[in-house]
């Protein structure tokens, strides 16, 4: 005897149901149409040095997200510290990124990344899924970024990218990050290491600084400002006394309790609300840091950071490598590598970016 045809429909609907449930479960990634592979596990040479529990029995490390067996490494003063922000947008720059620190670096087990996630954003769980899947063996941890911190302070910019509320995290890291954490490398997500980030995480910042970076003197600095700030004497005395150069904020090496202590937070807000007074710049959160921090930095070598391969902020067009050697590549600009490899429009160094994908594309062959 046939079955019912209205038996069937609702059988079709179940069984989709549980199709696209198992689906959704299985998908590690920001949305139903990307997955990443899972990274190589990376163990220390046998000269690193161990990392110990410095928590005391039931002392908060500041989070709530925190995992448990992080908790041996994320106070110990052998981890090396890397703070990066994570969203959907740039997850695969992110993924990339990750997996470039840990293949370069001596000791991998003694890396530390401090991940700052949107508390707005409905994918943040989603976020956290991806890196334990990818990375099951990595040390980290989320941190909830409250937008409303500083969207009422951010002003438009020459490229809707720099306005991103999640853009500006890096100006909180020492409220967010627990304050065992005294120094922290920031990384952009739109860049590979191809270096021991060890070595860049001990760069020495002297007796006063409290961030270092690669320092570029020859660019124009005056164009980061508006004629508005040059033409007020209040404003551009800022300046004096400082030899102030260019520096790309998307690597900066950062020692957290002297950022505590000066309340350099503050100072940057207080510069963020001038500017939606009177408009005395044109280029997202970079020229804040520069207001506060240029000409008082410590200087780290240029090859931490070969930035602007993303090109100009307007059209993103292929640039070569600056010359000198290279530890650091930089997709800074309105370019991205793996946006231009997806439009099979590459530029000639995105195929040094390509061998650290792990997007799982759906027809990938094993080699």
């Amino acid at each position: 005897m046939p079955k019912s045809p209205l038996l069937l429909v609702f059988a079709f609907l179940f069984l989709s149901c549980l199709y696209h449930i198992s689906t959704a479960t299985n998908v590690t990634a920001t949305n139903l149409s990307q997955q990443f592979k899972e990274a190589p596990q990376f163990y220390n040479s046998p000269d690193c040095p161990s990392t110990t529990n410095d928590l005391e029995e039931g002392e908060d490390d500041g989070d709530d997200d925190s995992n448990n067996n992080n908790n041996n490494v994320v106070c110990s003063e052998s981890a090396v510290h890397v703070a990066m922000t994570l969203d959907t947008q740039y997850l695969r720059g992110s993924m990339a990124a990750i997996l470039s620190v840990l293949q370069h670096t001596s000791c991998p087990e003694n890396v530390f990344f401090h991940f700052v996630a949107s508390a707005s954003s409905a994918n943040a769980s989603l976020l956290r899924a991806t890196l334990s899947s990818s990375f099951p063996y990595l040390k980290f941890q989320v941190y909830r970024f409250d937008d409303s911190h500083v969207s009422g302070l951010i002003s438009t910019s020459i490229r809707s990218a720099l306005d991103c509320p999640l853009n500006y995290a890096r100006s909180y890291l020492a409220n967010l990050l627990p304050l065992c954490v005294r120094q922290v490398v920031y990384l952009d997500s739109d860049l590979i290491l191809v270096d021991d980030i060890a070595k860049l995480s001990a760069t020495p910042l002297g007796d006063s600084s409290v961030l270092a970076a690669p320092e570029y003197c020859n660019a124009n600095f005056t164009s980061y400002f508006t004629p508005t700030f040059w033409s007020n004497p209040s404003l551009s005395l800022t300046f004096a006394n400082r030899k102030a150069c260019y520096f790309n904020t998307g690597v900066m090496v950062i020692d957290l309790d002297r950022w505590r202590a000066g309340d350099y937070t503050k100072q940057i807000e207080d510069w963020m609300e001038l500017q939606k007074r009177m408009r005395i710049y044109e280029l997202g959160s970079l020229p804040p840091f520069m207001l506060v921090f240029a000409g008082k930095i410590a200087s780290v070598n240029h090859r931490w950071n070969q930035h602007g391969l993303g090109g100009d902020n307007f059209r993103g067009l292929c640039r070569d490598l600056h010359p000198g050697p290279v530890s650091l590549l930089h997709w800074s600009g309105k370019g991205k590598p793996w946006a231009r490899l997806d439009a099979n429009r590459p530029c000639p160094l995105d195929a040094l970016w390509a061998p650290y994908d792990l997007l799982q594309t759906p027809f990938a062959l094993d080699s």
